[in-house]
């Protein structure tokens, strides 16, 4: 048994801690957003915030999230920064298929939490651990250069700057 803080409330997950943290997500806490691409860690279609830190969540043991905060796209879409990236998403048209863009927008959402301002080698970082199939990299690049004009333009107008949590 395991407590997950868990986009923004407290759940019980009632499975052994050493079960992947996507599956009690899917299927015991009914988190859909988070998709199951290669079971493995290498494609990031399952990518959640663990304590602020962008984690594969089939790799990631139940026992890690023990009593620790678990973010999903769906609530990390709910704060400035989340909906200023997704926007700017769906200006650019970066997804196709879209089957990894959850992922790739949870990791980006935490990377801008931290910086504002990162710079090409951040965000490549940031974004190699993510496989689009369809080939989309360069719409996904774009994207990212758009929200993060974006985002320094909301700061410039929003006094004390922007709230990174929703």
């Amino acid at each position: 048994m395991a407590q997950i803080h868990i986009n923004g409330e407290w759940k019980t997950a009632e499975v052994a801690k050493q079960t992947p943290l996507l599956y009690v997500l899917r299927h015991q806490l009914d988190c859909k957003s988070v998709r199951f691409g290669c079971g493995s860690g290498h494609c990031g279609a399952c990518t959640v915030g663990l304590n602020g830190q962008a984690v594969q969540s089939c790799e990631t043991p139940l026992g890690a999230a023990d009593l620790q905060t678990v973010e999903t796209v769906d609530y990390l879409m709910s704060n400035e920064i989340g909906s200023v990236v997704h926007q700017s998403f769906i200006d650019v048209q970066a997804a196709q298929c879209g089957y990894c863009v959850n992922g790739i927008l949870v990791s980006l959402v935490l990377l801008f939490r931290q910086n504002l301002s990162p710079d090409r080698d951040q965000i490549i970082r940031v974004l190699d651990r993510h496989l689009c199939r369809c080939g989309t990299h360069t719409r996904i690049l774009k994207a990212v250069d758009l929200a993060k004009q974006r985002l320094a333009d909301l700061k410039l107008h929003v006094q004390g700057g922007l709230n990174g949590t929703p």
